[in-house]
């Protein structure tokens, strides 16, 4: 196989939905981690040169008709495996031992017991509670493998062969329900495929400039600057490439939140000292939105003239080859499916690694492999502050989706003031750090209230907080009522045009983070 200087373990996707969690846990040891489709060829494997291979869990029965499955001479590929779930069950038919529906499905919590303590379980005699989800089970192990656990439902609950270096496990690892879980994947990198675990931010940083380098050469690179984490951290990785051929550029649609643009100006061309390039675009976003109530029309008329204002900066700048932005690894993972059926759409969001027709730039996305805490974690390496690495995700249409109705200079002044106020009540409780997201939405009704006597017909706010770990589920955050007591008072008594306040105690799903 190719030489590769960075470990990498190659995930096969066989459209679990712990697929991210594996690769995370992965990393997590420091060792780096890649999803991949379960239909990539032997060959492309060889030029990756893993240090070893896991097959995920998956919706599917092996004996299905159209069940993903992975071209068989992979398991002739000399790299340590393990099969996860369904990718247990795919060695067990594929490698000639048996897969039957099982008696009793497991889906739960189950005592798993260790039979033959083995590498992959060093460390771990006895019994551990395990993750299962699954209804088939391997019957019978393929020549070579022994038995090494079994729970009260599934009597082959784990299976190994040392000799070939390949290993089964029917429950889920790398879900936090199984308590030793992150034992035994440890026990794969570092015991079956001989990891040294050089994986982290300070490697990647390195790494990263060096291949930012290379890849730019003498030309420059335009990036959009929002201020959010990703942009920022993307930003800075860039700079700290090519210095001054960088030019990041700061789009003001006239919807960020209050302050937000004297901060970005404040901290990247204040502190950081970069050739920060300012448009003002308020009135264009403004006569764009118009009499526009449609979310979805708001969210295309937003991108669109986002792209043109960006669009008309970046030609300014003849001598910058590359376009740069601050995709993760998540965006890149969702973009497509792993069994190649098309999602729904929910709301327009953005295409991954696509480019504006026209423009005649190269792309560069430093973060591409990156997911939401490893690229705070980098940040925090390139100097970034904790408030800006801390900061709740923000929409890319900004507070347009944040007002329900038309969108308006008055309308979008009232949003800002209730929202800074709600979000300066979170930070001085502590509660700001504690929840994923929270933000004020101006709703399209008004309502009548009495304030100092005097009837009041007046606009009407919500706030919505919600917990979650990557924003693909979220619930509401339960606040303390007197936490959300100040920041009604103070929003309906500073804030003048609102008169009432209400909270959101809707979970994702059935609703979505957003109200559009």
């Amino acid at each position: 196989m190719a030489k590769n200087p960075q470990e990498t373990i190659l995930i096969l996707d066989f459209g679990s939905q712990y697929a991210q969690l594996i690769a995370r846990r992965v990393r997590e040891l420091n060792v780096f981690s890649k999803i991949v489709p379960y239909t990539i060829s032997p060959e492309q494997i060889a030029r990756e040169n893993p240090k070893g291979i896991i097959l995920s869990g998956g919706p599917a029965s092996v004996w299905a008709k159209g069940a993903p499955k992975p071209d068989r001479a992979i398991f002739r590929i000399d790299r340590p495996m393990l099969g996860i779930c369904y990718g247990m069950q795919l060695m067990g038919q594929m490698l000639g031992g048996g897969v039957s529906k099982a008696a009793h499905r497991e889906f739960g919590k189950a005592r798993l017991r260790i039979t033959e303590p083995d590498s992959l379980f060093k460390g771990l005699s006895g019994r551990f509670t395990c993750w299962m989800s699954h209804g088939d089970y391997v019957t019978k192990l393929p020549p070579g493998f022994k038995r090494i656990a079994r729970t009260a439902n599934t009597p082959i609950a784990a299976m190994g062969s040392s000799s070939a270096r390949k290993f089964g496990v029917q429950f889920h690892p790398e879900v936090m329900h199984t308590n030793r879980g992150k034992e035994v994947i440890r026990n794969f990198l570092y015991g079956v495929c001989r990891c040294r675990g050089d994986w982290s931010p300070r490697h990647f940083i390195r790494n990263t400039i060096r291949e930012i380098r290379e890849k730019v050469g003498d030309s420059g690179v335009v990036l959009g600057l929002s201020g959010g984490v990703d942009s920022s951290v993307a930003a800075l990785l860039v700079y700290r490439a090519i210095g001054k051929r960088l030019v990041p550029i700061f789009v003001d649609t006239g919807l960020l939140r209050k302050g937000e643009r004297e901060e970005v100006i404040r901290m990247f061309k204040g502190h950081f000292k970069m050739p920060l390039v300012v448009v003002d675009a308020e009135t264009r976003f403004l006569k764009a939105l118009r009499g526009i109530e449609d979310p979805e029309e708001k969210r295309r008329r937003i991108g669109r003239l986002f792209i043109s204002c960006f669009e008309e900066e970046a030609k300014k700048h003849r001598k910058a080859g590359f376009l740069g932005q601050g995709t993760l690894y998540p965006d890149v993972i969702e973009s497509v499916s792993p069994l190649g059926g098309p999602s729904a759409v929910i709301k327009t969001h953005h295409n991954v690694g696509g480019l504006p027709k026209g423009m005649k730039f190269k792309l560069i996305e430093p973060l591409r492999f990156l997911f939401k805490d490893e690229v705070r974690e980098t940040g925090r390496q390139l100097g970034l502050p904790d408030h800006m690495l801390g900061r709740h995700p923000f929409p890319g249409p900004g507070l347009g989706i944040r007002i329900l109705g038309a969108v308006t200079k008055q309308r979008l002044d009232l949003l800002r003031e209730a929202d800074a106020r709600f979000i300066g009540e979170l930070r001085s409780s502590g509660w700001y750090s504690k929840v994923w997201q929270a933000f004020a939405v101006l709703l399209p009704v008004r309502s009548v209230g009495v304030m100092g006597d005097e009837r009041t017909y007046e606009n009407v706010v919500a706030l919505r907080a919600v917990t979650s770990t990557d924003g693909m589920t979220a619930d509401w955050a339960r606040l303390p009522q007197d936490l959300l007591e100040r920041a009604s008072n103070r929003i309906v008594n500073e804030v003048r045009g609102i008169n009432r306040v209400v909270y959101d105690v809707t979970s994702k799903p059935p609703g979505t983070i957003e109200w559009e």
